[in-house]
């Protein structure tokens, strides 16, 4: 069985038993995915270990794309490893990161994976946490109502977008099979459905990149997060929160 679901940002409560019945007939075989901000990698240390162990223990094996909160210096000191056709990061053996511009095969259906996306809630900023004026930043945002700010590798990281590389893999690996997949699974959505959602979302690189996969590429479903919703954008592109949807 293949599950997919939305954001978590480090609050796995749904994976509890009484939320998440269905997992009484899992094994380690099934698989339920996360469509970024996973959150789980988020301090960098022994903190992540409780969570982290726990989710181990989960009947089923636990993977994810990366979403815009995640630890990205964090996530890449885990080892790199092959798993169903791709490139992960185990981070534990059965906790894994699915890594950009890769594709896996999961019960004979491919498995494109795109992980990512910009950050709409740093317009007070992004502090750099070594500038001299750090504090006097900090003070002034913590004291302004709703601020919405970042701080450079304790709460943002630039890795939140691909780099040159991985738009470069994704392409080898999607040119590979002749741009026929099953599954897409992303973070943010292509431009032209992300445009639909808030005055927030914006065009960018990634979703630019990401259009040109909707428009070349043949698929099933694709099925992305970050927006915060349970929605079916149309018959082929589902946007998840907090559901866990079957899809295999």
């Amino acid at each position: 069985m293949i599950y997919v679901t939305g954001d978590c940002h480090g609050n796995f409560a749904r994976f509890e038993q009484k939320n998440y019945p269905e997992q009484a007939n899992m094994t380690k075989d099934d698989t339920v995915i996360i469509t970024g901000d996973f959150g789980g990698v988020w301090f960098g240390d022994s903190r992540d270990d409780e969570t982290l162990d726990w989710l181990e223990r989960l009947p089923f094996t636990l993977v994810f794309v990366c979403g815009n909160h995640e630890n990205y210096d964090a996530l890449a000191r885990y080892p790199v490893a092959e798993w169903r056709g791709g490139k992960v990061h185990r981070v534990r053996p059965h906790v894994l990161h699915l890594m950009r511009g890769q594709i896996f095969e999961l019960e004979g259906y491919r498995f494109f994976t795109m992980g990512g996306a910009k950050s709409h809630d740093i317009e007070d900023g992004i502090l750099e946490p070594d500038a001299p004026d750090f504090e006097r930043r900090l003070t002034m945002l913590q004291r302004k109502p709703r601020a919405r700010y970042r701080v450079n590798h304790i709460s943002w990281w630039a890795q939140e977008l691909p780099s040159d590389e991985e738009y470069a893999e994704a392409r080898r690996n999607l040119d590979a099979v002749g741009w026929q997949v099953d599954y897409i699974i992303t973070h943010c959505a292509p431009t032209s459905i992300a445009l639909m959602g808030t005055r927030h979302n914006e065009a960018d690189r990634l979703t630019d990149f990401l259009q040109e996969v909707q428009e070349r590429a043949k698929y099933h479903y694709w099925l992305f997060g970050h927006y915060h919703d349970n929605k079916a954008i149309d018959e082929k592109h589902i946007l998840l929160w907090e559901q866990i949807v079957r899809v295999i």
